[in-house]
């Protein structure tokens, strides 16, 4: 391995992913952040378990229909980072979904909101299982937020899934 100093290009290349790191935890994004550091054995961050913490829920408040509040641990670095989720309830992450993809969406502004799948953000998912969101900032600052299945360019004919709402 050489020991020679980074070249221009590759130091911007550095200097921009620690900004975009950091950038990610200011905003509240610390746990998809943390996703994108390796298990133990050099795996990646793939597993994750409900684990109880002392961490109060954030969607507490919310309404919710086909979807479940649960705390959920991801490993970064070797050690568990447990935070809250919203995932899809045992009966509609089983029911049968074919020919669109799953997003979410807040009818009443139109606004997209997006999943976090396993080290990754996401604004789409195919699999029922990878309905995973953590942004409780979103889902509180809209009245309600639903779970919508097929066309992301056309939600007004997507299948409406499971909602969050905040009644006021």
């Amino acid at each position: 391995m050489s020991s020679r100093p980074l070249s221009l290009p590759s130091r911007r290349l550095v200097t921009a992913a620690a900004v975009t790191a950091a950038a990610a935890l200011t905003l509240g994004l610390a746990p998809v952040a943390a996703q994108a550091a390796a298990q133990p054995g050099g795996a990646a961050a793939a597993a994750t378990t409900d684990t109880p913490t002392s961490t109060p829920n954030p969607f507490a408040w919310a309404e919710l229909d086909g979807l479940r509040a649960r705390q959920v641990t991801t490993w970064h670095g070797g050690q568990p980072l447990s935070h809250w989720a919203l995932t899809l309830d045992e009966a509609t992450a089983a029911r049968s979904y074919t020919g669109g993809v799953f997003f979410l969406y807040a009818p009443a502004t139109g606004d997209r909101g997006l999943f976090r799948n396993l080290d990754l953000v996401s604004a789409t998912v195919k699999d029922p299982r990878q309905v995973t969101v953590t942004d409780a900032q979103f889902i509180r600052s809209h009245p309600r937020v639903e779970v919508r299945y097929g066309d992301p360019a056309q939600p007004e004919r997507a299948r409406v899934v499971a909602t969050s709402t905040i009644w006021m």
